[in-house]
């Protein structure tokens, strides 16, 4: 099976207006409903919000797209995100215990791969398309590195995203059990004092490595390499990553508009169709990794929600809140997760033309 191609829709209710129109439309529809995401604390509210106003736009008639330019350099402000958050607490515990926490990892990319070659064995799914979204990493990640690796990223979205929300329910009510509260996010301060040093240098290292990665034209360079490089000099000391909250607000919401206005009819109605084995596949690998925890409880005395939260697959916002907000340990929940986000980034792309090639063959 192949990528499935965009089709503009011809007609719609917004299908006449202006181009200014429908820029206005989605601005004031991503704001509206990434305010009610954020009131129900879904999580990554900021970038489904746009997403889903620009679904909204795109399936009723719009026919405007984001620029390539802004959406390169929202990559690129995800690739720092997941850098700060690779920090020396995550690398000391990965140290300590690497044996264990690739073995864990093996274990969920393993079972994410099975699962991902199932659906794509099934026609629910294209092969590439499949193995990203059950990829159990960064969602926001996941989606942008899918589309550099020939699978639809509109289609990775939905899975990804869906697995989120599943995960972080279930992730909050195990956490509400275990300590008797649930953990809500602090509220965010959307122009903190910034360190303009630091902020400063941070745009350049972004800058020069985004370039770079661009003009290297390997396939999701514009997020890796900037990731990289800062993760280094981070590491070294030479730089403090930072990313005022309203940067990475603007950064999702052009995300979220650049995945939701590649949406159709179709392509929903494909979403559609696939959502009771998409769910299944979510739900299957949650248990394993529910399962996975409980080996970690037996075999290496860790206590069980840290175990809980550090094998969930995916959700590594809500899970770093739920863990910072409980008693357990937060550089094992942190470390385990990070270490599977960059083994996936690693593994994706094989795993992606291994699964393609034996579609083709099958």
């Amino acid at each position: 099976m192949t990528r499935l191609p965009p089709e503009p829709q011809t007609s719609g209710a917004v299908a006449g207006l202006a181009v200014s129109a429908q820029w206005a439309i989605l601005l004031s529809g991503s704001v509206v409903l990434a305010a009610l995401l954020e009131l129900v604390a879904l999580p990554a509210a900021l970038l489904l919000g746009p997403m889903l106003a620009g679904i909204l736009l795109a399936t009723n008639g719009g026919r405007i797209r984001v620029p390539r330019l802004p959406a390169t350099i929202a990559q690129t402000m995800i690739g720092l995100l997941v850098a700060r958050s690779i920090t020396g607490d995550i690398v000391v515990t990965f140290v300590k215990s690497w044996p264990l926490f690739l073995g864990v990892v093996a274990a969920i990319i393993a079972t994410s791969a099975l699962l991902g070659w199932m659906i794509a064995r099934l026609k629910v799914l294209p092969g590439t398309t499949a193995v990203w979204g059950v990829a159990p990493g960064g969602a926001s990640v996941m989606m942008l590195m899918s589309g550099d690796f020939g699978a639809d990223a509109r289609l990775v979205a939905f899975m990804q995203y869906l697995r989120v929300v599943l995960v972080a329910g279930a992730a909050s009510l195990v956490g509400w059990l275990w300590t008797g509260a649930s953990a809500v996010a602090p509220a965010i301060v959307w122009f903190p004092p910034v360190d303009w040093p630091g902020f400063a240098a941070t745009l350049a290292v972004a800058g020069v490595s985004g370039v770079i990665g661009v003009a290297l034209r390997i396939p999701g360079a514009a997020l890796l390499l900037p990731m990289t490089v800062s993760a280094v000099l981070q590491g070294m000391g030479l730089l403090s990553i930072t990313l005022p909250p309203w940067l990475l607000a603007v950064a999702y919401t052009v995300l979220g508009w650049n995945i939701g206005l590649g949406f159709t009819r179709d392509i929903l109605m494909h979403a559609y169709r696939a959502l009771p084995q998409v769910a299944l596949s979510i739900f299957i690998l949650m248990a394993v990794c529910a399962a996975l925890a409980f080996v970690l409880v037996r075999a290496a005395g860790i206590d069980p929600l840290t175990a809980f939260l550090a094998t969930s697959p995916g959700g590594v916002d809500t899970v770093a809140i739920i863990a910072a907000s409980s008693n357990v340990d937060v550089p094992f929940v942190m470390a385990l997760q990070a270490v599977r986000l960059v083994i996936v980034l690693i593994a994706g792309p094989p795993l992606a033309r291994f699964v393609a090639q034996r579609m083709l063959r099958g």
